[in-house]
């Protein structure tokens, strides 16, 4: 028997799925263990294990691949625990990472923060300026040398550098997205000095043109770098010790998986991995179901994420802001808040009720985890409302204790705002329910889609209890929650499901349409590219598929549109044709007429993406089907909850999920207890369940 397993470590928890092809999936759930967060990870694979009846060696060995999503590369940048870090840059330009191209004030902040010009500030610098050092050379736009690499000065700058301690050294010349020459020549000098060094050169990680954006990448992929590798490599002797056959991937930001020894030297291409997991999943499961357009929502323990599937695939987005820094890394678009389940509700000094984006995470935890947390959550919130039980999570193996949830709500928001207990949890869980419902409000239409022509696909630990709360008012058709033998761990099943995942890039800016001839060569030479970072990968692909981009802009514009490339041989039509497409993107997003063609078409940067799959069968199994809709056999019990303000508390009946068939119906209020996670339905809802064991909820 074949195996292979997805692994998503969160802030809070850490999930696994494991698929043995042949239609048996099981899921597991365990704490995240910061900061060793190997031992969580051998603990899931462990469960997951014992869910499929073998022993670990005997599933590990029989295992054709690992797929991990994991939260470290992300949060060393934002918690800035990362590698100390030096540069290298061309003579005259290491200020660009300081004067930041007049973008640093408002880089990754809101609209209200953007007029609030008085409080904008520059964020505090990747690096000091000590450790940000210059070298002689030029390259020109063309990549003709002008002037030569000064290697004695590097030699210098090299010694300099190694003797202060850093861990990484970030190399960034002028113009080496056009001709690396220099910055190879200069990674073989440093190298003649320290061999054992990190060095990313930012013809590696970002050939685009833009020194700020491609400088911080650079920078940002050295910080994480050393901390990934220090990270991966034990974890993956530890798992080839125990067995482990195939190899272990690591999820990237695009949505596919990269080798975890290929993994460090690309590092800032996995910050978004566990965030671009649930999409993939999402994606997965609506190729099953036929759906086309799907709005993926996540609410861990940590934050709430919201990603789309449009016609069948994820929206992408050429790059990420992190701390105000811009990342040149292809990403799938992820929107996101701190507003989890461990989300930290209080009161400001003006009097309003917050809640996040500051996490209990796992350590200590929500107030009721009995932990030590003292501070009130979204999950202290649901237990007081009863939406969650007492007997607690994971199955029973976490109680929660109701007590200790009433007194932080008590201390922090019901005293403070004049509430009473169960006034102050249900302003926190309608809070909750605004937040997130803002949240896709604003991914949805601001990237000029309607989401009436959308299903929702609703997941996580807190996704469930929130879902019809944060969809009702947004207008999609219905809401589905995945269960079956994913559950709550459906990003795990994201990374399992997922393909191998390689891109290249190059920019070549210049007016648009080029001749076809130019054109097709451009990617000719990516896909080129491709093909051999595959084959460094060391996996056996069943089939591989390659899709082509162009990120164009209509002249003296400061941002460009991704515009998808036809496959085979361009032709003399094949540049207006992509222009045109290009156009109807532009208007669907900003407005019918907003175009202005004559104001010329600008090509920067041309792309390469290719999906490899690693041809695993990873197809949800179909469940029993009902006799009836009744499901009164899948009576758990009847308790008092709060879903609505308005109508209070009153009996609800609880259902027990392993119970429940496919047709059985469940009319609102009610809740389903699934060993992971609840299901919130509220009155006027109904819940379905569908042929994969999933519950489809609509709503009046």
């Amino acid at each position: 028997m074949a195996y292979a397993l997805g692994i998503d470590v969160g802030g809070t928890f850490t999930d696994g799925v494991a698929s043995d092809g042949a239609g048996r999936i099981v899921a597991a759930k365990t704490q995240t263990t910061p900061p060793h967060r190997e031992v969580g990870v051998m603990r899931v694979i462990e469960d997951l294990a014992g869910e499929l009846g073998v022993s670990v060696r005997e599933m590990l060995s029989q295992t054709d691949y690992i797929a991990h999503g994991t939260t470290a590369s992300i949060n060393a940048l934002i918690q800035r625990d990362v590698a100390d870090v030096a540069l290298i840059a061309t003579k005259g330009h290491r200020d660009s990472i300081y004067i930041m191209n007049a973008e640093g004030r408002t880089l990754g902040r809101s609209a209200h923060e953007i007029q609030d010009t008085l409080r904008q500030r520059k964020p505090q610098g990747l690096i000091p300026k000590y450790r940000a050092l210059e070298v002689t050379e030029r390259i020109d736009y063309a990549g003709r040398v002008l002037v030569p690499l000064d290697e004695d000065e590097v030699r210098r700058v090299a010694l300099s550098l190694v003797e202060q301690g850093v861990e990484a050294i970030a190399v960034c010349l002028l113009w080496s997205f056009k001709n690396d020459a220099h910055e190879r020549r200069v990674r073989d000098l440093i190298h003649e000095i320290d061999p054992d060094m990190y060095v990313t050169l930012s013809s590696d990680v970002s050939p685009r043109i833009r020194e700020f954006a491609r400088t911080s990448t650079t920078i940002m992929n050295a910080q994480v770098g050393p901390r990934l590798r220090t990270y991966l490599e034990p974890l993956q002797k530890q798992l080839e010790e125990s067995g482990l056959s195939g190899p272990l991937l690591v999820m990237q930001s695009e949505g596919g998986t990269i080798t975890a020894d290929r993994a460090p030297e690309h590092a800032i291409t996995t910050i978004g991995s566990v965030l671009s997991g649930g999409v993939i999943g999402g994606m997965r499961m609506a190729e099953q179901l036929g759906h086309r357009n799907v709005i993926t929502t996540d609410v861990g323990g940590t934050t709430f994420l919201a990603g789309l599937i449009v016609d069948g695939e994820p929206v992408m987005a050429p790059g990420s802001i992190v701390n105000q820094f811009p990342i040149n890394a292809p990403t799938i678009r992820v929107h996101t808040i701190g507003s989890g389940g461990g989300a930290l509700a209080s009161v400001d000094a003006g009097g309003n009720l917050r809640l996040g984006p500051q996490s209990a995470e796992a350590v200590p935890g929500p107030a009721c985890y009995g932990n030590g947390g003292r501070r009130p959550t979204n999950t202290d919130a649901n237990l007081v409302l009863g939406i969650l039980s007492e007997r607690g999570l994971l199955g029973g193996r976490k109680p929660l204790r109701k007590d200790l949830a009433e007194d932080a709500i008590r201390e922090h928001v019901a005293e403070p705002l004049g509430l009473s207990v169960h006034e102050a949890a249900v302003a926190i869980h309608e809070v909750q329910n605004a937040q997130a419902g803002d949240l896709l409000r604003r991914s949805v239409v601001q990237a000029g889609y309607d989401p009436r022509d959308f299903v929702a696909y609703a997941f996580g630990g807190a996704g469930p209890a929130h879902c019809v709360g944060y969809c009702r008012d947004l207008g999609v058709s219905e809401v589905l929650v995945p269960l079956g033998p994913v559950a709550s761990a459906f990003s795990a099943y994201g990374l399992v499901a997922s393909d191998v995942v390689i891109s290249a890039e190059l920019s070549s800016p210049s007016s648009f349409p080029i001749d076809h001839v130019e054109l097709q060569g451009h990617f000719e030479q990516l896909e080129v590219d491709v093909e051999r970072a595959l084959e460094r990968q060391g996996v056996t692909f069943k089939d591989v598929t390659v899709q082509r981009e162009v990120d164009l802009r209509y002249s003296m514009q400061v941002s460009e549109l991704t515009t998808a490339v036809p496959e085979g041989l361009l032709d003399q039509r094949s540049g207006d044709d992509i222009v045109r497409t290009f156009e109807e993107q532009y208007e669907r997003i900003n407005g019918s007429g907003a175009g202005y063609r004559e104001a010329g078409v600008q090509a920067i940067t041309y792309r390469v993406r290719a999906k490899a799959s690693l041809g695993f069968p990873v197809l949800l199994p179909e469940i029993e089907v009902a006799e009836t809709t009744d499901p009164t056999a899948a009576l758990l019990e009847e308790r008092s909850v709060c879903l609505d303000s308005q109508r209070g508390f009153e009996t609800t009946p609880v259902y027990e999920y392993s119970r429940l068939r496919a047709g059985h119906e469940l009319v609102g209020p009610a809740i389903v207890d699934v060993p992971t996670t609840v299901v919130v339905i509220p009155a006027r809802s109904t819940g379905r369940v569908d042929r994969l064991g999933n519950l489809v909820v609509t709503y009046q």
